[in-house]
């Protein structure tokens, strides 16, 4: 399926890293819990970002051929000093500007290794874009903070997520996405900021066929597959397309101001609670 280009997700990369500075530099209180997730503070998110960026930007500046550990990557810990916004936005910017400078000097189809079984930068460029945009609502949320991302970049955030659950079901047998194999259900993602409106009838909920953005998951005994479009389904997702990705990984409850299930809801919370990160 059509991707985002390698300069679009780098300019995404920039765009989130900005974001997520201004998080840092507005006043939240860095030791908070962030609420979307609850093991870490404020600060703890944004160095997990950091040091993923950073990673990243070396796997792909050595062309490495495997997993780089992360003690052997500089700066992965971030400042020494906790507590210091000034030197964590510092750090964090020095992050964004050494994996867009890896990313860009590499170009999307240099070969390098990674967990995915799809060896280029390409990968790591679109993984570290949609990395970015999940953290950013994360911390945005956790600081009461408005949160951007453009209808492409959440669209295709939305595609890699169903991408990965793909891969968890084709390479790990013990996960929990095996766990939705059964009867015929489907799943329909509707944005109503870029698609049709949305009506229900009986038995399954109606979609009408539209040009905008749309996606039909399918669960059967054989597992879990997708496509792009609108169809009948067994429940709907229905919201702006930032609102329905942020629900979709789980950071927005389905019961949000913005967003409508038509349907059967337990068959869509089954999902968010079977499909993970592998």
């Amino acid at each position: 399926m059509t991707r985002l280009t390698h300069d679009r997700y780098c300019r995404e990369i920039e765009r989130q890293v900005a974001q997520l500075r201004t998080v840092v530099t507005s006043g939240a209180d860095l030791s908070g819990t962030v609420p979307t997730t609850p093991d870490w503070s404020l600060e703890q998110l944004v160095r997990h970002v950091g040091g993923s960026l950073r990673w990243a930007a070396l796997m792909v500046r050595t062309r490495a051929e495997d997993e780089i550990p992360e003690e052997r990557v500089p700066g992965f810990d971030g400042p020494a000093v906790r507590g210091d916004r000034g030197a964590l936005d510092a750090w964090l910017a020095e992050c964004g500007e050494l994996i867009v400078g890896a990313l860009r000097d590499a170009g999307p189809d240099a070969t390098v290794w990674s967990w995915a079984g799809i060896c280029d930068a390409g990968f790591w460029a679109r993984r570290m874009a949609h990395e970015l945009i999940v953290h950013c609502a994360d911390a945005a949320l956790a600081a009461g903070l408005p949160f951007e991302v453009a209808p492409d970049a959440a669209g295709d955030a939305v595609d890699e997520w169903l991408e990965i659950v793909e891969w968890a079901q084709r390479t790990l047998p013990e996960d929990t996405v095996h766990e939705l194999r059964g009867p015929r259900r489907t799943i329909q993602l509707h944005a109503t900021d870029i698609g049709a409106e949305v009506n229900a009838g009986r038995g399954e909920t109606e979609v009408p066929p539209a040009e905008g953005w749309g996606r039909l998951i399918e669960l059967t005994e054989d597992g879990v597959s997708w496509r792009r479009g609108h169809e009948k389904a067994t429940v709907v997702l229905r919201g702006p397309i930032t609102s329905v990705l942020l629900a979709f990984y789980r950071r927005l409850p389905l019961d949000g101001p913005e967003l409508e299930v038509l349907g059967e809801r337990e068959v869509l919370e089954l999902w968010l609670e079977r499909a993970t990160f592998g």
